[in-house]
């Protein structure tokens, strides 16, 4: 029997083991001093095919040449790579997952989070800063946190193993901390570097609209990693003969996926909007409202109109998208389709019908045809 315990984070930074993280010296070591211009792309493109290691476990010199055929990547991510190449598997694993919850919380919107077979991924959406650019960063950054995490769990990477996370003080005291928790500390220390290096290998006159972007970004990064530790859980299993529970152990373990996908579209629906101040940080542009905390995600920009189609922005439309008729929802023909209406045509769905066991073992079903009305926007 598996009992799951409310793990009580509160989203605060996970504490680093110094032994874990000695990339990062190496890194700031590599960067020290060098004048890094800017590459096009994104590193999240490392989730639309995936990342394969050669075959040999140890890459020693090729590892420079592994790292720069991996398109988006900046100088300061490829230098990452090339100190843990091993790593990388994982990165791509974390941006495909972040893509694909970005579609699935976005289908029934204007922007539905759509993709390209590019670098850039996303396309000219992404150089707008919104609110959707805002859920595209912290999706994506929580990605690699997720997939660092339980790849450290499941033995796949040298330098990190289970969990290291210390017991939670509201654990009862006659159950055991114990058993091979995923490790959201080393997963959250590497894709704080690895992601945000993108950001901090730039340089940019102080409250410039590109400081302000670089900001914004930064934030949003750190929000999406804090989401993985503000909703991970305590699990314990019971041990004992007919499940007795004679012995309790315990612990930490990431919460699904779908489970951060659900928590950061509510924090995209409450987002705020922010400016630079004259400090260079940002600050809120209403003083009205309050302030957001390092666990909200913040734009600079309102989002564009995406009810048609505008290449220079990225936007494909509404057009042609399916719509539901009774819904008074996002989803519904009256929003989707900005007001223009829709087209109903019958289409016939096949599924499957008078399902049977049969004994043993299998289920025989037949499959039944009927029509359905599709609305699809103008």
């Amino acid at each position: 029997m598996v009992i799951v315990v409310d793990a009580g984070q509160d989203g605060s930074r996970p504490r680093s083991h110094g032994s874990y993280f000695q990339v990062n010296a190496l890194l700031a070591s590599l960067l020290l001093g060098l004048a890094l211009a800017s590459r096009p792309g994104t590193w999240i493109h490392s989730g639309l095919r995936g990342v394969a290691l050669p075959e040999s476990a140890s890459l020693g010199p090729e590892a420079a040449g592994f790292c720069a055929a991996l398109k988006g990547l900046s100088q300061g991510q490829e230098k990452l790579c090339q100190l843990s190449h091993d790593h990388m598997p994982s990165v791509a694993r974390g941006a495909k997952a972040g893509i694909h919850e970005c579609q699935h919380q976005f289908r029934h919107r204007r922007w539905n989070c759509s993709t390209l077979d590019d670098e850039t991924v996303f396309g000219p959406v992404l150089d707008v800063a919104s609110r959707e650019t805002a859920f595209v960063h912290a999706i994506t950054a929580a990605g690699v946190v997720y997939s660092l995490g339980r790849a450290c769990r499941d033995g796949q990477l040298s330098s990190c193993g289970c969990s290291r996370s210390g017991r939670p003080k509201d654990l009862n005291r006659e159950w055991i901390w114990g058993g091979c928790g995923d490790n959201l500390e080393y997963g959250y220390k590497f894709a704080q570097s690895f992601v945000d290096v993108r950001e901090r290998e730039r340089s940019y006159k102080r409250r410039s609209r590109e400081h302000g972007r670089s900001l914004m970004n930064l934030h949003n990064n750190e929000a999406g990693r804090r989401a993985i530790i503000k909703r991970s859980k305590v699990t314990c299993k019971c041990h004992g003969v007919s499940g007795s529970c004679s012995l309790i152990t315990c612990w930490q373990q990431l919460a699904s996926f779908r489970e951060i996908g659900d928590y950061l579209l509510d924090k995209y629906d409450g987002a705020t909007e922010v400016k630079v101040n004259r400090r260079g940080r940002l600050s809120i542009r209403d003083p009205r409202y309050s302030l957001p905390t390092a666990n909200d995600l913040v734009y600079l920009d309102d989002s564009p109109n995406y009810c048609f189609a505008n290449a220079s922005l990225g936007s494909l439309g509404t057009r042609g998208r399916t719509c539901n008729r009774t819904s008074s929802g996002i989803d519904g023909c009256n929003l989707l389709c900005c007001g223009r209406g829709y087209n109903t045509q019958k289409s016939t769905l096949n599924e499957r019908c008078d399902c049977k066991f049969h004994w043993c073992c299998h289920v025989q079903c037949s499959t039944c045809s009927k029509s359905v009305d599709v609305h699809t926007c103008k």
